[in-house]
């Protein structure tokens, strides 16, 4: 019982750290597109579907490209867990 909670919280941690360190790359995604390109005179911007560059990349694209790539790490590394389980084992004992 104790190894399988062990293995539960390992897989826990992971998940909260992929999670944490897939934001930080999104929000540098945006930071670099938005003040990189978006730092510059007005009159000098380049349009994409209307929008301003900089928007485009940091705010449209950025945000497509986390949507895939928040699908694609759930489909690969999150693991279903039953938490169920635990709660029934624990009302049986009682």
């Amino acid at each position: 019982m104790k190894s399988k909670m062990k293995d539960v919280s390992k897989q826990l941690n992971k998940e909260a750290i992929m999670t944490i360190g897939l934001y930080i790359i999104f929000f540098a995604w945006w930071y670099v597109f938005s003040y990189g390109l978006g730092n510059k005179d007005v009159s000098q911007y380049n349009y994409i579907l209307g929008l301003p560059e900089w928007f485009f990349y940091s705010c449209v694209l950025g945000y497509v490209g986390i949507c895939i790539a928040v699908f694609v790490m759930v489909k690969v590394f999150f693991k279903d867990i039953d938490f169920e389980e635990n709660d029934e084992n624990s009302r049986e004992k009682k």
